[in-house]
């Protein structure tokens, strides 16, 4: 049987329930790097994005819903932006691999040393012929 015969039987998980949820979508992340900025119009992130209107109203209506953007009505705009504590759950979680990050960043950063010493000690060698 192939594996989209289970796909289509399996329930979703409703991306309403959390920030992770929510955030399993790249456009949904998207829109919150922008909103980390600043405050947005929806036109703005449209235009952000190229994404149509009704698109980035349906991920806005998702972040809203899960609290992790809030939005401010001023006449006839709506004006999004991004509700950190929200995320604070997400961050928290990410924050245990922190420690693999700063270890590779430390072999690249050794590496690029490396190199540069390297080139360095060339170009000299070079300049003295």
């Amino acid at each position: 049987m192939p594996i989209t015969a289970y796909i289509e039987r399996m329930a979703r998980s409703p991306t309403t329930t959390d920030a992770f949820n929510a955030i399993a979508e790249v456009r949904r992340r998207e829109l919150l790097g922008l909103l980390a900025k600043r405050e947005l119009s929806v036109g703005e992130l449209v235009d952000s994005t190229g994404v149509t209107q009704p698109q980035v109203s349906k991920h806005l209506r998702v972040l809203r819903e899960v609290g992790l953007v809030e939005v401010r009505e001023e006449g006839r705009v709506r004006w999004y932006r991004v509700n950190a504590k929200k995320l604070k759950p997400v961050y928290d979680w990410v924050r245990t691999f922190e420690r693999f990050w700063d270890h590779q960043l430390a072999g690249v950063k050794a590496s690029a040393e490396a190199k540069a010493k390297a080139a360095k000690k060339r170009n000299s060698k070079k300049t003295k012929k």
